[in-house]
C-alpha cells in the first residue's frame, strides 16, 4: 500500500546531518510508525527501544523490529558521529604534537646556533687576547696594566735646594747683634 505523501526527489534526506556537523548534540525529528520522535540521537534511541520493549510485552513482534531497526539507525548515526569525533581529536592530538615536536627541533637549532656564536666570540676575543700580548710583550712593559702614578716606582723625594744656614745665622747674628745692640744700649746708659 503507497502512502499518500509525496517522496522527497531530493537526494539528501533532512535527518542525515552534513559533514561536519555535530550530530552527538543535534536535535532530529524522526517520523516512526508511531509518529514523529524528537531529540538528540541518544534520546531517540532511548525512546525506540522504549517503545519497541512497550510493543514486545504486547506480543507484536513487526512493531517490536521496526522499532528496534529505528534505534539501530540512529545507534548507527551516533556511534558514526563518535567515530569522526574520536578521530578529529586524534587528527589535532597528532597535529599538536608534530608542532611541538618541529617547535623543539627549532629551539635546539637555535639553542646550537647560539652555542656556535659564543663558541665564536670566545675564539676572537681569545685571538684578540694573545695579539694583544704579542704587541704588549715587544713593549717595554711586560705587564697589561697601564701604568698609573700609583704603580709607578717610586723615587726619592726631590728637595728643594737647602736654604743656606747663614740667613738663620744671620738672623742668630741679628738676636745677637740687638742683644748686643741692647747690651751696648745698656753700656752706654751706664755710663
Amino acid at each position: 500500500m503507497r502512502s499518500s505523501k509525496p517522496r522527497s526527489r531530493s537526494r539528501t534526506s533532512r535527518n542525515r546531518p552534513s559533514s561536519g556537523g555535530n550530530v552527538v548534540n543535534r536535535v532530529f525529528d524522526s517520523s516512526g510508525p508511531e509518529g514523529k520522535v524528537r531529540g538528540t540521537p541518544q534520546q531517540v534511541i532511548d525512546k525506540y527501544n522504549q517503545l519497541a520493549r512497550d510493543a514486545q510485552l504486547s506480543n507484536d513482534r513487526v512493531a517490536t523490529e521496526n522499532f528496534q531497526q529505528h534505534a539501530e539507525h540512529y545507534l548507527r548515526l551516533l556511534s558514526e558521529a563518535q567515530r569522526e569525533i574520536e578521530a578529529r581529536r586524534e587528527e589535532q592530538e597528532a597535529r599538536r604534537e608534530e608542532q611541538e615536536r618541529q617547535n623543539r627541533e627549532r629551539q635546539a637549532e637555535r639553542d646550537r646556533e647560539r652555542a656556535e656564536r659564543q663558541e665564536r666570540e670566545a675564539a676572537a676575543e681569545a685571538k684578540d687576547a694573545a695579539q694583544s700580548e704579542v704587541v704588549d710583550s715587544g713593549s717595554e712593559s711586560s705587564s697589561n696594566l697601564v701604568e698609573t702614578p700609583e704603580s709607578a716606582p717610586k723615587k726619592p723625594a726631590r728637595r728643594s735646594p737647602a736654604r743656606s744656614r747663614k740667613p738663620a745665622a744671620k738672623k742668630a747674628n741679628d738676636e745677637v747683634k740687638s742683644d748686643g745692640d741692647a747690651d751696648s744700649g745698656k753700656a752706654a746708659a751706664a755710663e
